[in-house]
């Protein structure tokens, strides 16, 4: 007999018929490294598992992979699970994911850490965002379950420490896929709205996967954009959310957040009636001074005789007076000194003092001193003034001082 003939996609089809026909492969689970991971616009996520010796690829399609909850990357570590066969076009033998799980750790637990690392990056937990909780709000706003042992705690608290405060419910889902639109929503419209002056989001405890609403990037971004202070209070004190890092503040429950929101009515009127003792304290010490003082003034003498006053000032004034006769009649003194000398200077100085002593001064007929016997010539006339008077006289002869004598 000849041997059959097979086509290459009857070859394909038989491989693939075995594969599929075999219990083992139809619900494996395989670990391994992933590599050359690809997203395609189709959804679709194409990738390869290798270890130390060999390599399988995989393939997850768009609906499997709308349900991951972390973000596969190059070089984790990974258990996959799905169905091995053939895709008869390539021939080529490649798993069907089903699921795509860190090994290690949970998936929930990888997804916590690339969106916390995503977020701390982006500047979303930063202390500088985060906006001071009003001292003294008049309403609160809370953004969690209507049914929950948790509002119950909240309110009850709100009602014992501040009970003038207005407590404003907007219920929500805090579990499941819908809870984190719910979420959104009412943080964006008790923002819009000013619903509160202060916002507290959160829900009681349960696992990670209860509380992972609150670990959701939407919900996140909302509490950043927030105007209004959050304060997001998830689970019991252990718990930590991505909400937490974000919130302008953290509670470790939810009761917890309903003491921090609100100043205790205790303490406001310990310290009230602590201010009032000493505002009273104060008024009565500022009295006492001004009765001291008034006492003081009363015992004064111009207090107890009107004219005193008037008499004791009169003192003062003759005082004074003599006080200036003296002091400006030494004024006066020192500067008719100071002419005396001054006029006896000047009068030492004086010509008229030098023609009292026999001196006589000449003039020309212009009344320019002589001082020479070369300003004058025979027949010139010249005035003479003496120490009293004076004459004109016509000049004989002029001769030198050597010819005088």
């Amino acid at each position: 007999m000849e041997p059959h003939i097979y086509g290459v996609t009857e070859v394909n089809q038989l491989v693939k018929s075995l594969l599929d026909s075999t219990p083992a492969l139809q619900g494996v689970a395989v670990r391994g490294e992933l590599s050359n991971y690809k997203i395609y616009p189709s959804g679709h996520h194409y990738f390869t598992l290798k270890d130390s010796e060999g390599a399988l690829r995989c393939v997850m399609f768009r609906g499997q992979a709308s349900r991951l909850r972390f973000r596969p990357e190059n070089g984790m570590k990974a258990v996959v699970s799905g169905r091995i066969t053939v895709f008869p076009r390539d021939g080529a033998y490649q798993l069907y994911c089903d699921t795509l799980i860190p090994e290690g750790v949970g998936d929930l637990a990888v997804a916590f850490q690339q969106l916390k690392e995503k977020l701390w990056k982006e500047g979303l937990f930063d202390p500088a965002h985060k906006k001071p909780l009003p001292p003294y709000p008049e309403r609160i706003a809370i953004v969690t379950s209507g049914a929950g042992a948790a509002v119950h705690d909240m309110i009850r608290i709100l009602r014992r420490r501040y009970p003038i405060a207005k407590v404003i419910l907007l219920p929500v889902r805090v579990q499941g896929p819908e809870a984190p639109p719910e979420i959104v929503g009412a943080i964006r419209y008790a923002d819009k709205w000013k619903i509160g002056d202060v916002i507290i989001t959160g829900r009681g405890g349960g696992s990670m996967e209860d509380l992972w609403s609150f670990n959701d990037e939407r919900v996140a971004r909302a509490i950043y954009d927030c105007e209004t202070p959050v304060i997001s209070a998830v689970g019991h004190e252990p718990d930590v959310t991505i909400a937490d890092f974000v919130a302008d503040a953290r509670a470790s429950t939810p009761s917890n957040a309903a003491e921090i929101a609100v100043p205790d009515q205790v303490e406001l009127l310990r310290w009230l009636r602590g201010a009032g003792e000493r505002m009273a304290q104060s008024e009565t010490q500022r009295l006492e001074a001004a009765r001291q003082r008034l006492t003081a003034l009363a015992s004064k003498r111009v207090m107890t005789d009107g004219l005193a006053y008037v008499q004791d000032k009169r003192l003062d004034l003759d005082h004074l007076q003599q006080r200036l006769g003296d002091v400006t009649g030494a004024v006066l003194a020192r500067h008719r000194q100071k002419f005396a000398a001054l006029a006896a200077s000047l009068d030492a100085m004086s010509p008229l003092a030098v023609l009292g002593r026999g001196y006589a001064v000449a003039r020309d007929e212009n009344g320019r001193i002589l001082k020479s016997y070369r300003e004058t010539a025979p027949g010139s006339r010249v005035s003479v003034t003496l120490g009293e008077g004076g004459f004109t006289a016509v000049v004989d002869k002029p001769y030198t001082k050597e010819e005088r004598s």
